[in-house]
C-alpha cells in the first residue's frame, strides 16, 4: 500500500520527529507542504496528515491543503504534535476537512511537543524534552498498527 505524509512541521521540528521516525521503518513518502505547496496525492492508497497544534488546532496551511488537494474517497490517519495537554478538540477542523472529502479517518495520534510559541517563550518553553522516544516509537506503533486488516 503507497502512502504519503504531508506534515507541516515549522518552530521546533517536533512533528518531524515522528515522521523521521517513521519514514526509518516503513517506506513512506514524506510531503512538506511549505516546500511543496501543490503536492499531487493521488497516487498514494493512504494519505496521513501531520501538524503541530497552533491556537488550538493543526496549523491553519495545512487544513487549507487538506480541504483544496486532499484526493476524495483516500484512507486518511492524522498525526500531531502539541505543547497543551492533547485533546480531541484540536481534531475538529482536520477532521471536517478530511471527512468533507469524502475520505475515511483510519485512526489518530497525539503527544506533546516542545514549545515556546508566544507567552511560552518568556518561561523557556513548555513541555521540554517533548516529543519523548517513547512517544517518538509510540509514533511508529501507531503507524506499524495502521496496517492491521480490522483498520481497513
Amino acid at each position: 500500500m503507497s502512502t504519503a505524509i504531508i506534515y507541516y512541521s515549522q518552530h521546533h521540528g517536533n512533528t518531524k520527529k515522528l515522521l523521521d521516525a517513521i519514514a526509518a521503518e516503513h517506506e513512506v513518502k514524506l510531503i512538506d507542504i511549505v516546500k511543496e505547496p501543490d503536492a499531487d496525492l493521488d497516487r498514494y492508497d493512504r494519505i496521513g496528515i501531520a501538524s503541530g497544534i497552533y491556537y488550538g488546532s493543526f496549523s491553519k496551511q495545512i487544513i487549507a491543503f487538506a480541504e483544496k488537494k486532499l484526493p476524495k474517497g483516500k484512507d486518511v490517519f492524522l498525526i500531531a504534535t502539541c505543547g497543551a495537554k492533547p485533546s480531541e478538540s484540536m481534531l475538529a477542523k482536520i477532521r471536517h476537512a478530511v471527512s468533507s472529502r469524502g475520505c475515511r479517518e483510519l485512526d489518530r495520534y497525539i503527544c506533546n511537543g516542545f514549545d515556546t510559541f508566544g507567552p511560552f517563550k518568556l518561561v523557556g518553553g513548555i513541555q521540554k524534552g517533548h516529543p519523548t522516544e517513547d512517544e517518538i516509537r509510540g509514533a511508529v506503533s501507531f503507524y506499524d498498527r495502521l496496517d492491521d486488516p480490522k483498520m481497513r
